[in-house]
C-alpha cells in the first residue's frame, strides 16, 4: 500500500511540474516553438529603416534582435499572417485615404493590422474594433457608444478617431513613433517613464513587454506587407478580397426593426449586420444626428 502511495505522489509532482512549466509558455512563444525553420530564405535585416517618415538606424544589435524576432513571428505565423494580406486588399485603400485626409502618415495603418489585424476584434479588457478603443477613449474621440450603436465598429469613422488620438499625441512628443507608441500606454504614462528614465527616444525606453514590442510590431508588418514575396508569402497567389461594392442610405428616422427594413431594402439583416457591425442591436433609434447605413449595392 505504501509504494502505490509514493507512486501517486510521484506522478502528482511531476505532474504538477509539468504543469508550472507549460504556464510560463505565452501564446507568441508557442507560434516560435510550433515553427521551427532553419530560418534560410529569409531576407537580411536592413542596415536602416523609414517609419511615419522618419529614419530608424538599425545598427544596434538590441534593436536589430527585436526586431527580428517580430518578423520571426509573423513570417511563420501563416494563417494569422495571410489573412492580413488578404484583408488589406480591401481595407488598405480607405484607411489610406482617411490617413492621408488627415495628415497622418500612411504607415500607421500597420498599427491598426496589430492592433486586430484587421478584424472586427473584441479584446478581454473591453477594447472593440480595427482600432481597439476603449469605451472612454473612443467617446472621447467623437464616436457614439450606447445600447445600438457602437461606431468602434465603423472601419471609416474609428480610423478618424484613431486619427484624432494621434494627431494629439504628436503635438505631445513632437515624433510620431513616440506617438504610435503612446497608443498602447497613453500619453501620460509614456510622458511618465520618459520622465523617470531621462529618454527621448523610443528605442531607449526600458518598459514593459507589450509597449517594448510594440512599435518593433509595427515595423515587422510594414517590412513583410510592403515586400511579402520576401518573406515566403506570394499575394499574386491569393484570393484577395476586394473592396466591397455597397450603396449608401440616409437614415434620420429611428427603426423599429433593421430586419424588416433591410428586407424592404432589397437586402435582409444578414449583409446589413456584415456591413454595418457598428449596429449591434436590432433597432435603430435617431435622434438628432442621422446615420448612414450601407447595403449591398446589387
Amino acid at each position: 500500500m505504501r509504494k502505490y502511495r509514493v507512486l501517486i505522489l510521484s506522478l502528482f509532482t511531476l505532474s504538477f511540474i509539468l504543469s508550472c512549466q507549460n504556464q510560463g509558455i505565452e501564446p507568441e512563444d508557442q507560434v516560435e516553438s510550433q515553427a521551427v525553420h532553419s530560418g534560410e530564405g529569409l531576407p537580411e535585416i536592413p542596415k536602416s529603416m523609414s517609419l511615419f517618415g522618419e529614419q530608424i538606424e538599425l545598427d544596434n544589435f538590441d534593436v536589430r534582435e527585436r526586431l527580428d524576432k517580430e518578423i520571426i513571428v509573423n513570417t511563420y505565423y501563416h494563417s494569422s499572417t495571410i489573412q492580413i494580406l488578404k484583408k488589406a486588399n480591401r481595407y488598405f485603400p480607405l484607411i489610406e485615404r482617411i490617413l492621408e485626409e488627415e495628415g497622418v502618415p500612411n504607415d500607421m495603418k500597420y498599427l491598426c493590422v496589430i492592433e486586430s489585424a484587421l478584424n472586427q476584434a473584441t479584446s478581454p479588457s473591453g477594447a472593440k474594433g480595427f482600432w481597439q478603443f476603449m469605451p472612454a477613449a473612443g467617446k472621447e474621440n467623437g464616436l457614439v457608444i450606447n445600447k445600438e450603436v457602437d461606431e468602434r465598429f465603423h472601419v471609416e469613422k474609428s480610423t478618424r478617431a484613431a486619427c484624432d488620438y494621434l494627431k494629439t499625441a504628436k503635438r505631445n512628443f513632437n515624433d510620431w513613433i513616440l506617438a504610435s507608441a503612446s497608443y498602447n500606454c497613453g500619453v501620460g504614462g509614456l510622458k511618465k517613464v520618459m520622465k523617470a528614465q531621462q529618454a527621448d527616444e523610443f528605442f531607449e525606453l526600458y518598459m514593459n513587454r507589450e509597449t517594448t514590442r510594440y512599435v518593433f510590431r509595427i515595423m515587422a508588418l510594414k517590412l513583410l506587407m510592403e515586400n511579402p514575396t520576401a518573406y515566403g508569402f506570394d499575394p499574386t497567389k491569393m484570393e484577395l478580397y476586394e473592396p466591397i461594392e455597397t450603396k449608401q442610405v440616409e437614415v434620420d428616422e429611428s427603426i423599429s426593426d433593421l430586419g424588416n427594413w433591410a428586407k424592404e431594402k432589397g437586402s435582409n439583416l444578414r449583409m446589413l449586420k456584415v456591413l454595418n457591425p457598428w449596429l449591434i442591436s436590432n433597432k435603430l433609434t435617431v435622434s438628432e444626428a442621422t446615420f448612414t447605413i450601407e447595403l449591398p449595392a446589387k
